[in-house]
């Protein structure tokens, strides 16, 4: 029997199942630079740093009253040879400032300083890496990787965060599809996930120890389609059917309480669902608090065409403040490969004309 869609469901039903039914996986430790990408699941805290004035450069330690008013023509005497220092040391006591290395003669015993410093030059007060009290990262917000090279500086050495596991399967042996799985499972551990491959959608099925599953391909109606009819057997097919362009056949549903996608076989269509479905899905499992990207405002070079009822995916190709539509309805190979971005247009909406401001979001 031909599995067949009965119904396109709008995009915003689905994305309304998701926030309902799926819940963030439970956190898990990391080391700091493996936690880059993931979403903290506690606000990240340290101690204050340094806990004393700190040399921010290497010199002379010294007390800045005791500079005042001096020059190269008029040299200040100080009352004691003062003390070397390096970059990371503990200040002498009684020392505000550090001074250049020329900027201190020494005569035996004696030493002249040679220009003004300001109390507080070339130090780094106590707290002043960090005052001990403002989160260096909050719950939900995911970590960038100078966050982590912060962090590590600080001495965190791992960090609580929320890292989903996805299956990722392709229904058979096809170069398209396999280039769609590739690109969908480097997107997903680009955004936090940790990804396993599976050899085919009932091994991705039957998985135990992950909390989502991608299957690309089989979810048309031709002979041999029958993801959606699999997802019905292991779970529940609880979509079959979005009101996506491209991406129509695309289905959603749960084996237990995992979440399941299926995405089209082709090209264009999986990565415009891995889009618009399976970034916020790993946004979901992450407990990701603000979108994994963020968009930019555009100038829109050419108009562009769109079905009411379909919420449409637009690859563009940004040129300076504009952005220029590549393809519509279908992408060919070549626009996939020339996109830099992407706009959506709302299932409301015949399209938008040339010279309308549009946000234009990365490509992965």
């Amino acid at each position: 029997m031909t599995q067949t869609i009965v119904r396109l469901t709008p995009l915003a039903e689905v994305l309304a199942l998701i926030e309902a039914e799926v819940k963030p996986v439970a956190p898990c430790e990391r080391d700091t630079a493996a936690a880059v990408s993931c979403v903290p699941a506690a606000d990240v805290i340290a101690p204050a740093r340094p806990s004393r004035i700190i040399a921010l450069n290497d010199g002379w330690a010294l007390c800045s009253e005791e500079t005042h008013g001096a020059s190269g023509y008029a040299p200040a005497l100080l009352s004691t040879a003062p003390e070397r220092i390096e970059t990371g040391q503990a200040m002498p006591p009684g020392c505000d400032c550090v001074a250049p290395v020329d900027v201190v003669r020494m005569s035996g015993a004696q030493a002249e300083a040679l220009a003004e410093i300001g109390p507080g030059e070339g130090v780094l007060p106590a707290g002043g890496d960090h005052d001990g009290e403002a989160p260096l990262a909050r719950v939900g917000e995911r970590l960038t990787q100078l966050q982590a090279a912060a962090f590590a500086a600080l001495g965190i050495a791992k960090i609580p965060v929320r890292k989903p596991r996805m299956v990722v399967a392709c229904v058979h042996d096809d170069p398209i599809l396999a280039a769609s799985a590739d690109a969908i499972a480097t997107e997903a551990a680009h955004h936090g996930a940790a990804i396993k491959r599976a050899a085919h959608p009932d091994s991705a099925l039957a998985t135990k120890d992950t909390d989502a599953i991608a299957v690309i391909g089989g979810t048309g109606t031709g002979r041999n389609d029958v993801s959606a009819e699999a997802l019905a057997r292991a779970g529940r097919l609880a979509m079959h059917g979005i009101a996506l362009a491209p991406g129509e056949t695309t289905g959603f549903g749960f084996v237990t309480d995992r979440p399941v996608l299926l995405l089209p076989g082709r090209l264009d269509a999986a990565i415009a669902t891995w889009l618009m479905l399976g970034r916020p899905l790993l946004d979901r499992l992450a407990g990701a608090t603000a979108p994994s990207v963020r968009p930019q405002t555009l100038t829109l070079v050419r108009k562009v065409t769109s079905t009411v009822g379909l919420t449409e995916v637009v690859p563009v190709r940004r040129n300076g403040s504009g952005a220029e539509p590549l393809a519509s309805r279908y992408w060919p190979l070549s626009a996939i490969a020339r996109a830099d971005g992407y706009l959506v247009i709302s299932p409301e909406s015949e399209g938008a004309s040339a010279g309308s401001v549009v946000q234009v979001w990365p490509w992965p």
